[in-house]
């Protein structure tokens, strides 16, 4: 792979940022709207870039770009801040987070939780942006060597992960396929309805993001009833500024993982559809399987949440580099970024790239920045959030269950959202109690459409035969590492049973 910058291109784009300050006066504005976003549960990126599609209307390309790429980086944080104080994760991307977040808040350490997530996204998000500029034309032309055959394996090694995370390996497959089940229900891709049960409002299918604000937020809040604060005992302690700055401190003494979860979510967020829901569930799973003490992860492993928050941050330059090189949007994040070049006449892809070098590496440099600028504004706000688990809960379960019911509704426009946002907290709140992995079953309901048109794809190019995989080496190494997950799971259960015999 080489180093390929072209540095005409580079002087252009420095020219470009240096011969206006508007852009600039737009990141903060944006990093502010992009941490509410993030942290309210089911709002996200998406939603924020809807609402301020207007804004972008009246600013120039690269004014607009930034003004929403801002959002986009603001929320890579955001989303933490909800998984690590309320055991709610902002959207698909902190799941992972709340494996060590919360856990961390409960032993009353949610200063230095947050100081960890701050500090590894604002790392993670630098990283992805300098490996997308260095090798942003060898990158792009890797993601296009990707087939249905590939993705469609790298959907199913991610819910393996996912389902092997919770011990129980049969109960992390159930949740697994009972969230591609769910998947399923609505309009199929070949026009046929399925599993509405006559329910007009199921033609769509359900709503993920109405489900996942009921499996985690929902769920979470009945749980908290009968506790009187977050914090385990009792009353949290003071606030500390120094605590959160401790915290930014312990996540460079884990470089490796630092780097490692940057890397991996960088590549991962190349891939169209998956990268943010997966790339925190590979990097945590690595980091867990890399460590000395492995038990430690899920008891509040400060190593945990740092694995899980670089990559989900660096997803966001490997899916801006499939809409910048490709002009294909990697997620509805992307998606919605995507609207920005319509409002200004652009199409996107290889030609836009060959064209406008200069305005993408001056998307790119800017984002750079972001990453710094989100670090400032961070510890300005994070301070505030953490406030949240000082609130005794009489007051901040209502709180909660209304900006979680009223976020279902606006995504939905219909009682039905908040309606399953209440079947899926009761569904969330009796898989706790029994053992089942809530995260297996979002990843399932999310990523079941995409895996169930990568299959669809692959049977029809290949003919239903097993030998087209064979002509496919990236797939071949995909399979040995899906079987890898599952043969080492079972080991894995076999010896803790054997130990539990003796």
């Amino acid at each position: 792979m080489d180093w390929i910058i072209d540095t005409a291109a580079m002087g252009q784009a420095m020219d470009l940022l240096s011969a206006q300050w508007a852009p600039w006066l737009l990141i903060v504005p944006g990093l502010l709207l992009g941490l509410l976003a993030g942290a309210v549960p089911g709002f996200g990126p998406g939603a924020m870039f809807a609402i301020m599609l207007p804004v972008a209307y009246h600013l120039d390309f690269l004014s607009a770009m930034i003004f929403m790429t801002s959002i986009f980086t603001g929320s890579g944080f955001g989303v933490a801040i909800p998984a690590i104080l309320i055991n709610v994760p902002g959207s698909a991307a902190s799941v992972a987070t709340t494996f060590d977040g919360f856990p961390m808040t409960r032993q009353g350490r949610q200063n230095e939780a947050l100081g960890l997530a701050l500090a590894a996204s604002c790392f993670g998000t630098a990283v992805s942006y300098v490996i997308l500029l260095a090798f942003i034309d060898n990158l792009a032309g890797a993601v296009l060597a990707l087939g249905p055959a590939e993705m469609l394996l790298v959907v199913f090694w991610g819910l393996s992960l996912i389902a092997v995370m919770g011990g129980d390996l049969l109960k992390g497959l159930m949740a697994g396929m009972t969230g591609l089940l769910l998947a399923t229900i609505g309009f199929g891709l070949m026009g046929t309805e399925r599993g509405t049960l006559g329910i007009p409002h199921l033609l769509d299918g359900v709503s993920s993001i109405s489900a996942m604000v009921g499996l985690f937020a929902v769920s979470e809040m009945f749980r908290l009833m009968h506790t009187d604060y977050v914090v385990e005992g009792s009353k949290p302690a003071p606030l500390e500024f120094r605590r959160i700055l401790d915290g930014v401190r312990l996540a460079f003494r884990y470089p490796v993982t630092l780097l490692r979860g940057s890397a991996i979510g960088a590549m991962i967020g190349l891939l169209p559809g998956v990268g943010a829901s997966l790339s925190n569930l590979f990097s945590y799973d690595w980091a867990r399987r890399a460590a000395p003490d492995p038990d430690r992860f899920g008891q509040g492993a400060p190593e945990g949440v740092v694995a899980a928050e670089s990559a989900n941050s660096s997803s966001e330059g490997g899916s801006m580099l499939t809409l910048l090189a490709l002009g294909i949007p990697g997620g509805a994040g992307t998606a919605m970024l995507y609207t920005v070049f319509a409002l200004n006449d652009i199409t996107g892809g290889p030609r836009f790239y060959a064209e406008n070098k200069d305005v993408v590496y001056a998307i790119v440099l800017n984002n750079i920045v972001q990453a710094g600028a989100l670090f400032v504004v961070g510890l300005a706000c994070v301070h505030l959030f953490s406030a949240l688990v000082r609130a005794p809960t009489r007051y901040l379960v209502p709180g909660v269950l209304a900006v979680s019911i009223s976020a279902s509704y606006a995504v939905t426009g219909s009682m039905i959202g908040p309606i399953t946002a209440l079947v899926f907290g009761v569904l969330g709140w009796m898989m706790d109690r029994h053992g089942y992995s809530r995260p297996a079953l979002v990843v399932g309901l999310l990523l079941g459409d995409q895996l169930e048109a990568e299959a669809l794809r692959t049977f029809q190019i290949s003919g239903g035969s097993f030998d087209y995989l064979l002509g496919r080496p990236i797939a071949l190494v995909l399979l040995v590492l899906l079987l890898a997950t599952f043969l080492r799971a079972a080991m894995r259960r076999r010896r803790a049973t054997g130990a539990a015999a003796r």
